[in-house]
């Protein structure tokens, strides 16, 4: 305990959030979901590809119509967001009304367009894009759960493609990513640098 003192690491409280004590580096993400007649766009910051095979996850609630609708239509899509589009996340996540619906007056007013295979919407102008069939969900995570999907298409802007003509520093200066720094703040990575994998490194 004396090391962590003098190299000023502090105790996190457990009775709240690690999460909310500490900042975090994370993909922004908005899924979406057919929902009734309509659609429904929830940003998801909590996302990860589920290992090295075509499979995609995020946290959600039950409390939440992503689940929901999940629960009745089994697909649902991905938009990978760029660092100019973190209004549309924004816009995605206001909060629905009983008396406003979301899919009328939120979704109508962002610039979507529908996926190939699953009937739900993408974020126009995205730059990575994935139709995904449910796979499994984990619930007991307290008030949260696990939804994991199987990808059954995908879409990439060609100037996120990895090509190996292609110098990946400058790629990544021309074409920056969106990060989203929990919880509250986002960034734009454009300065990149490469890993120093130890020799005979194998994943």
């Amino acid at each position: 305990m004396n090391i962590l003192k003098r190299n000023n690491i502090q105790t996190l409280d457990l009775d709240q959030s690690v999460w909310s004590q500490t900042f975090m580096v994370a993909p922004l993400v908005v899924i979406g979901t057919k929902e009734g007649t309509g659609y429904d766009m929830a940003p998801k910051h909590m996302v990860s590809p589920i290992g090295f095979d075509n499979y995609f996850g995020f946290v959600c609630t039950p409390r939440h119509m992503t689940y929901t609708n999940l629960q009745k239509t089994k697909e649902f899509t991905v938009s990978f967001l760029l660092p100019e589009q973190v209004l549309m996340a924004s816009l995605s996540a206001t909060p629905r009304h009983a008396e406003r619906s979301k899919s009328k007056n939120i979704i109508s007013a962002l610039p979507t367009f529908r996926a190939s295979s699953v009937d739900a919407l993408f974020i126009a102008d995205s730059y990575l894009f994935l139709e995904c069939e449910l796979f499994k969900v984990i619930d007991g995570f307290n008030e949260n759960s696990i939804i994991t999907g199987k990808i059954t298409a995908a879409f990439a802007n060609e100037n996120y493609l990895k090509l190996s003509e292609k110098d990946e520093q400058l790629q990544l200066m021309k074409n920056p990513l969106l990060a989203y720094i929990a919880e509250g703040r986002f960034a734009k990575i454009k300065e990149t640098y490469n890993f120093p994998f130890p020799k005979d490194f194998e994943r």
